[in-house]
């Protein structure tokens, strides 16, 4: 791949530079790619964004920096935080004072889910500085990989409301003990009030500069339409200036725009349609995002000493959030079959376990390298194979208006999913 592109820069010199020239290209590869994939085999196109990554990343494209850093790092934070704000725009807190098992039921998947991955990779011979980053990684969920699959499937209904819900609630307890357990091996402390400084600055600067986000969007609504074009932009432009300014200041850019879009949605609870003009925007973003992440996964230091490592991880991490999702499942109102759907739709890993891996490599050179080879591969693998298991969850919940097309062209449909 170097020697191609050093060959190819000898005579194009575009005025943006070759680096945009070539992932100009890999988008557009992707695109195609996703789109076949959706149509010859039903799955949802993210699986085809994750292959074209994949083989660039092992391919060694050159465009994507591990840790994540500079523009890679400010455009993954960006998507994250347009998807995040989305997905905490459609959560209503009144839901949870209704039925409070549902917070029951994430605190307890995550819970179980970080304590699982934490003593297995210690079982392993994985050092307890390396574990806990690890154990963190394995409990961030990715919303925005399952809201991509949603949106494939055309997918209505509890299951797939309730496991947007806890992935994204999974993202926000990820992001914000992830940042501040990175900031605390960055400045280590022996007090008590030391440890606790870096939450208290996540948090603080989170919540703060999501409140602002929520405020203005709130002011914007009283005098602008919802479906407006202006509105999208102004919105788009908004989080981008909240993801620059976060990260600045030391918080995390995608839990304020998680934070804004809660916030938001209790200062206007009017229903309001997400702007019809920020579906492209969206789609752009997530799809650079989708590729960014693999290529970036893909060209970790692949090796066969960590391959059982990797393995336990993914393995204990699906079993861990299939059972703590059952044991939250009591008085949640839900069946015992759509927990199952509910805790296999919450299997995938992308581009927020990639953010906290990248803090925490960062954070510490030491033990930097050994997290790295082993995240690394079990985000790439669950990108791609979370979003096949949440697909499947989906039709089999019966939630899907889009019947599963098979290799060999007949309509396959999961439950009682409707054809359309």
């Amino acid at each position: 791949m170097n020697e191609l592109t050093d060959f190819w820069a000898q005579w194009l010199r575009p005025s943006a530079g070759l680096p945009t020239v070539q992932w100009a290209l890999l988008l557009a590869v992707a695109t195609v790619a996703g789109y076949l994939v959706q149509r010859h085999s039903g799955l949802p196109k993210v699986v085809g964004y994750t292959l074209v990554g994949t083989i660039a990343g092992l391919a060694g494209f050159g465009g994507a920096v591990w840790p994540l850093q500079g523009i890679g790092l400010f455009l993954v934070e960006l998507a994250v935080a347009v998807v995040l704000f989305e997905a905490g725009g459609r959560i209503p807190l009144r839901w949870f004072r209704h039925n409070p098992m549902v917070l029951v039921q994430s605190v307890a998947e995550s819970a179980l889910t970080y304590a699982a991955v934490y003593w297995v990779m210690l079982w392993l011979g994985v050092p307890a500085p390396a574990a806990a980053p690890l154990a963190m990684v394995a409990l961030a969920a990715s919303p925005a990989v399952l809201t991509r699959v949603v949106n494939d499937t055309r997918a209505a209904g509890p299951v797939t409301d309730r496991a947007v819900v806890l992935a994204t609630l999974s993202s926000l307890y990820a992001l914000a003990l992830g940042s501040a357990q990175a900031g605390l091996l960055q400045r280590p402390a022996s007090s008590l009030l030391g440890q606790i400084y870096p939450v208290l600055v996540v948090l603080g600067v989170s919540v703060a500069v999501g409140a602002l986000l929520s405020l203005v969007m709130r002011l914007a609504l009283r005098v602008m339409s919802p479906t407006s074009e202006n509105t999208t932009i102004l919105l788009l432009a908004l989080i981008a200036a909240s993801t620059a300014v976060t990260a600045h200041m030391g918080g995390s850019a995608p839990l304020a725009a998680l934070l804004g879009g809660m916030l938001l949605k209790q200062l206007h609870p009017r229903p309001w349609a997400w702007p019809r003009q920020m579906g492209t925007a969206t789609s752009l973003l997530t799809m650079l995002m989708f590729v960014l992440v693999s290529t970036v996964a893909a060209q970790g230091q692949w090796s066969a000493p960590v391959a059982g490592s990797v393995l336990a991880l993914i393995v204990v991490r699906l079993v861990a959030k299939a059972v703590g999702v059952g044991l939250g499942n009591v008085g949640s109102g839900a069946s015992w079959r759509q927990a199952l759907w509910v805790g296999c739709a919450m299997t995938p890993m992308s581009a927020i376990a990639l953010l906290v891996a990248s803090q925490f490599v960062q954070a510490n050179a030491d033990t930097g390298e050994l997290i790295a080879r082993i995240a690394l591969p079990a985000i790439l693998v669950m990108e791609l194979l979370g979003a096949v298991i949440a697909a499947f969850a989906i039709y089999r919940a019966g939630e899907s208006s889009k019947p599963w097309l098979t290799p060999g062209g007949r309509n396959q449909r999961g439950g009682s999913g409707r054809e359309s």
